[in-house]
C-alpha cells in the first residue's frame, strides 16, 4: 500500500489504505467476520478510479466491490467512519500564471506540514489529524511556463496571466451572482446551491476551469483561499456589484460577518498587511484593516480587482457582453457549501528566487491561522432515528439567507462567528428540527450539533431526491469531463482502419519488474 500511495501521489489516502485494511485484516465481533459496506467501496472507486487511470494502473483486485463487500441489509460496517466530520480545506495558487508567489508558498507549506508533523509539532499534528487539507500549487501551469520564460523580476504585468487557450481563469466561472440579485426579492427563493446556467456551456470553458469545478463539486469543501499577486490585501465575496453599472459598490453576502472574520484572520497575522503605514504596497487599504469587499474594490464580470488601485493603465478591465462569466470565489459560495476568499500576496507578481524565503516567513503564520478557521462554527451529522445518514439535508440559520447541505454521509460543517443562533435541519420527507446554539467568543473549535429527523406521517421516504431537484435536472457536462483523459488517436493504416500498436508497460512497472518473483501482474490494465 505504501508503493500505491507514492505512485498515486497521495491521492485517495487515507481512504484507500483504510478500505484495503478492512479486507486484509477484517473486523471481527463475537467470532464472526464483519465485512465492509459495498456502497463505501463503490463511492471510493468512483472518486479514485481517475487517479489509477492517469498512471495506467488497474483497480486493485482485493477492492472488488461485488466480491468482497456486502450490502447494509447483510450487516456491514463503514471503515471510513473515522474520517467523517472532518472539514475539507483547500488552497489554490497560480490561477494567473505570472502570479507565482502563491505557487511557491504552497510548496513550502506542504513541506512544512509534513516535516513538522513528523517532528512532533503538536499544533501541526492537531491540524492535520482533524482537517483534510488539499493544496493545488498551480491552477495555470501553461501560463506559468510562459511567464517563466521571461524570468523573475523581468516579467510584465500580464504576460503569462492567461492560459494556453488565452483565457483568464478568474473570468471563466459561471455568473451566479447576477441570478442571486435577480431573485433576492422573491419570497422563499433559494439563493444558495444555484445550478449552472446552460448558456454558460455555450462559451469557451477552459479545461482547467472544468477540472477545478468538478473537483469543487465532488468534495464538500468548507473553506478555501485563492492566492494571487499584484497588491497586498484580502478580499471576499461578493466580487460582482449588486448594481452592474456601479464600478465599485459594497455588495455583501448574507455571511458578511463571517467573511470579514475569515479575512481578518489572514490579514491580522500578516506583518505586511497589518502594517499601519500607508506608504507601502497595499497602503491604500490600511484604513480598512487590510481587507475589502470584492465588489467595493472593483466590480466587473470576471472577479479580478487588483487593477483599481495599483496599475489601471497596464491592465485594463476585461469587457464582455456575456454576463455568464465571473470569478471563482462567488462560484464557490453560490454553487457549493464553500466559503472562499482571495489573498493578494504582494505588489511584485514574479519576484526573484532569493525573495521567496522571506515571503514564506511573512505568510507562514497567516496560512496556518486561516486553515485553523475551518474549525469555527458548528458541525455534526443529520440522520434518521435508526442512525442512517441523510444526504442533502438543509442546514439553515435564522437570519442568514444561505443554507448548506449535508454531505453523502449526512455530515455537515457550518462556518459561523461567535453568537447565538437558531439552527434547523430539514430534508424532503422528514420533519424540520430546530435547535438553539450559542458560540462563545473564545471558542476555537466547532461545536457539535447533531440532528435526528423523523419521517413525515411516520413513514420513511422511499427515494429521496436531492434538494436541487434531480427529477428536473439538466445535462451537466462536468459529469462526463475527465481531467485525466488522453486525447491522442491511433494513426490510420493504409486500408483506412486504425492501427493497433503494442502497448508498452507503464513507467512504474520497472520497479516491480526488478522483483524476482511474485510480480503484481494484477496492477497492469493490459497484460
Amino acid at each position: 500500500m505504501s508503493v500505491l500511495h507514492n505512485l498515486l501521489q497521495g491521492e485517495c489516502n487515507p481512504d484507500l489504505r483504510l478500505l484495503s485494511c478492512s479486507i486484509m485484516a477484517p473486523k471481527c465481533e463475537e467470532g464472526k467476520i464483519i465485512k465492509p459496506c459495498r456502497n463505501v467501496c463503490e463511492a471510493l472507486r468512483k472518486n479514485c478510479l481517475p487517479a489509477f487511470d492517469a498512471i495506467d494502473m488497474a483497480w486493485p483486485y482485493f477492492l472488488d466491490c461485488d466480491r468482497f463487500f456486502v450490502d447494509e441489509v447483510e450487516g456491514c460496517f463503514d471503515p471510513l467512519a473515522k474520517l467523517r466530520v472532518k472539514p475539507e480545506f483547500k488552497y489554490i495558487g497560480n490561477m494567473h500564471g505570472n502570479e507565482v508567489v502563491g505557487k511557491e508558498l504552497l510548496i513550502y507549506l506542504a513541506q512544512y506540514l509534513c516535516s513538522e508533523y513528523l517532528l512532533g509539532n503538536s499544533r501541526i499534528q492537531t491540524l492535520i489529524n482533524n482537517t483534510r487539507i488539499h493544496l493545488l500549487p498551480s491552477m495555470n501551469p501553461d501560463g506559468y511556463e510562459l511567464a517563466a520564460e521571461e524570468g523573475a523580476g523581468y516579467n510584465g504585468w500580464t504576460n503569462g496571466r492567461q492560459t494556453a487557450q488565452n483565457l483568464d481563469l478568474n473570468r471563466n466561472f459561471p455568473d451566479l451572482t447576477s441570478e442571486v440579485y435577480r431573485i433576492a426579492r422573491i419570497r422563499g427563493a433559494r439563493t444558495d446551491h444555484l445550478p449552472i446556467p446552460q448558456s454558460y456551456w455555450w462559451g469557451k470553458v477552459a479545461p482547467e476551469t472544468k477540472a477545478v469545478m468538478k473537483w469543487i463539486k465532488s468534495i464538500p469543501f468548507v473553506l478555501s483561499a485563492s492566492l494571487h499577486g499584484g497588491d497586498l490585501v484580502v478580499s471576499y465575496p461578493y466580487d460582482y456589484s449588486v448594481h452592474p453599472l456601479e464600478e465599485k459598490m459594497f455588495s455583501p453576502t448574507p455571511d458578511e460577518k463571517m467573511f470579514k472574520l475569515l479575512s481578518k484572520a489572514y490579514a491580522n497575522a500578516h506583518p505586511g498587511i497589518s502594517d499601519k503605514s500607508e506608504m507601502r504596497c497595499g497602503g491604500n487599504f490600511v484604513r480598512r484593516g487590510g481587507i475589502i469587499n470584492g465588489a467595493e474594490w472593483y466590480s466587473f464580470t470576471g472577479g479580478s480587482k487588483k487593477r483599481r488601485f495599483t496599475r489601471p493603465l497596464m491592465e485594463p478591465p476585461f469587457k464582455s457582453n456575456n454576463l455568464n462569466w465571473l470569478g471563482m470565489a462567488d462560484f464557490n459560495y453560490l454553487h457549493t457549501n464553500c466559503f472562499e476568499i482571495t489573498v493578494e500576496l504582494g505588489c511584485e507578481k514574479f519576484p526573484l528566487a532569493d525573495e521567496l524565503y522571506s515571503l514564506w516567513h511573512q505568510n507562514k503564520e497567516p496560512l496556518l491561522k486561516f486553515m485553523e478557521m475551518v474549525h469555527r462554527g458548528i458541525k455534526g451529522v443529520v440522520s434518521d432515528r435508526f442512525g442512517n445518514p441523510i444526504k442533502n439535508a438543509r442546514i439553515s440559520v435564522k437570519g442568514i439567507r444561505h443554507d448548506i447541505l449535508t454531505a453523502a454521509d449526512g455530515d455537515y460543517w457550518r462556518l459561523l462567528p461567535p453568537g447565538t443562533y437558531i439552527v434547523s435541519a430539514q430534508a424532503r420527507g422528514y420533519s424540520k428540527v430546530l435547535k438553539k446554539v450559542t458560540l462563545p467568543a473564545k471558542m476555537s473549535k466547532a461545536g457539535r450539533v447533531d440532528f435526528v429527523l423523523r419521517p413525515l406521517n411516520g413513514k420513511f421516504p422511499q427515494i429521496i431526491r436531492d434538494s436541487a431537484g434531480k427529477a428536473n435536472e439538466q445535462y451537466d457536462p462536468l459529469e462526463h469531463f475527465d481531467p485525466h483523459a488522453r486525447h491522442a488517436q491511433p494513426e490510420p493504416r493504409g486500408d483506412g482502419r486504425r492501427s493497433v500498436q503494442p502497448r508498452e508497460k507503464p513507467w512504474w512497472w520497472s520497479y516491480f519488474s526488478s522483483l524476482n518473483q511474485h510480480k503484481p501482474l494484477w496492477l497492469l490494465k493490459y497484460q
